[in-house]
C-alpha cells in the first residue's frame, strides 16, 4: 500500500498503450458491496458466494482523473467510494478469504489472458500471472508510504491522522504477509525497485527500460 503502483502502473500502461488494471480496487468494490449489504465480514461462505456473484466491470477513467480506472458494481459505479477509512480498514480482511481471492484471481486472469496489459496488485507476480515476462515489485519505507497515502486522501478532502494512517498501513502488512492465501512477497524473480526518493517519472521510466529489454 502507498508504495506507488497505482501510479507507476497507470503511467507505464498509458506510455506502452497497454490496459491498465489495479487489482486491489476489485478487492475493494467486494469489500464495499459486503459493508453495504451487512455482510458478516467474518461469514467466509457469504463472502465467497458475494465475491462469485457480484458483477464487477472495470473502465477506463477519464483524461486527468485521479483515478485511473472507474470499478463499477452491479451497474453502479462505486470509485469514490472505495478509497475511505471504512473500506480501507476492511480490505485485508475481505481479500484474505480463499474464496473471494479465488473469484477475483479467475477475473483477473480472463483480463490478462485478453494482452497488451499491465496489471498490479500484491499477488500479480506470484500467483494471478507467474508467467508474466515483466515482474516489478515496488516498496518504500514505511514513513514514506503513511506520507504519501496522508497526502492522497487530504487532496481528496478527507481529514486524516498521519498516526491513523501510519498505524493502517502497518496493520494492513501485517495481515497481508501472513495471510495463508497469497500471502504479499515479491515474485523470485521480480526486479524490486525501492520507489523513496525517486520522483514518479524516474519510476516509470526504469521500469520502461526493463520493458524495452525484454520486448
Amino acid at each position: 500500500m502507498a508504495a506507488g503502483k497505482s501510479a507507476v502502473g497507470a503511467q507505464v500502461a498509458r506510455r506502452l498503450g497497454y490496459r491498465f488494471v489495479d487489482t486491489g480496487v476489485m478487492y475493494r468494490a467486494v469489500t464495499w458491496l459486503a459493508l453495504e449489504r451487512g455482510v458478516d465480514l467474518e461469514d467466509e461462505a457469504a463472502l465467497g458466494r458475494l465475491a462469485r456473484d457480484a458483477s464487477l466491470t472495470l473502465e477506463p477513467g477519464p483524461a486527468g482523473a485521479t483515478e485511473a480506472a472507474r470499478i463499477v458494481v452491479d451497474g453502479v459505479d462505486v470509485t469514490d467510494q472505495l478509497r475511505n477509512t471504512e473500506v480501507g480498514a476492511a480490505v485485508s480482511i475481505v481479500s484474505r478469504v480463499r474464496a473471494v481471492r479465488e473469484a477475483m484471481v479467475a477475473q483477473q486472469r480472463a483480463l490478462a489472458g485478453e494482452g497488451r496489459i499491465v496489471m498490479v496488485g500484491r499477488d500479480i507476480g506470484t500467483v494471478v500471472l507467474p508467467d508474466a515476462p515483466l515482474k516489478v515489485y515496488l516498496d518504500a519505507s514505511p514513513g514514506e508510504r503513511a506520507r504519501r497515502r496522508v497526502d492522497e486522501l487530504r487532496a481528496k478532502g478527507q481529514a486524516v491522522s498521519p498516526d491513523d494512517v501510519g498505524s493502517e498501513l502497518a496493520q494492513r502488512d501485517t495481515i497481508d504477509s501472513s495471510r495463508d492465501v497469497s500471502p504479499l512477497r515479491p515474485a523470485a524473480d521480480a526486479v524490486v525497485i525501492d520507489t523513496g526518493g525517486l520522483s514518479l517519472e524516474q519510476v516509470v521510466e526504469r521500469i520502461l527500460e526493463l520493458a524495452r529489454c525484454r520486448s
